[in-house]
């Protein structure tokens, strides 16, 4: 029971984080445009460049998050953009409620992509769908 119950919770923490970093991608596109979040990262000081990578990363670790593929290594990999995230908000208090919102959410999100860096898919991943079936399709040794 131990071990489904730390699987189910890998896996709502995975939705969790899947979910927030493939809306937070979407919202630079949708809301914000691809121009104005390149602005705002050129007001922080930060090239283009530098925000056409975060677009990709929300996007493709909250996908790859979300459906349990490589998510040990799409979690590390948002910890740069996350770790990013907390800094842009670091002068503007703790409560995310502030002016600019604080860094008490991105900082939670931090938190979160290093548990599921260690923790694992959980239930629910597809990689263990993909795993399952190449662990049965390999012959046995004698």
């Amino acid at each position: 029971m131990k071990n489904l119950n730390q699987d189910h919770a890998a896996f709502i923490l995975r939705l969790a984080l899947g979910s927030v970093l493939l809306s937070h991608g979407l919202l630079k596109i949708l809301v914000f445009g691809v121009s104005g979040t390149v602005g705002y990262f050129a007001s922080l000081g930060l090239p283009s460049v530098v925000a056409y990578l975060t677009i990709f990363g929300e996007i493709t670790a909250g996908l790859a998050i979300i459906s349990g593929v490589l998510t040990r290594l799409a979690a590390s990999l948002s910890l740069p953009i996350l770790i990013g995230a907390t800094w842009a908000h670091l002068g503007n208090g703790w409560v995310f409620s502030s002016a600019g919102g604080g860094w008490e959410f991105p900082a939670l999100l931090v938190v979160l992509a290093l548990a599921i860096s260690i923790q694992g898919a959980g239930s629910y991943a597809l990689d263990q769908l993909i795993s399952s079936r190449s662990t049965a399709a390999s012959p046995q040794a004698v």
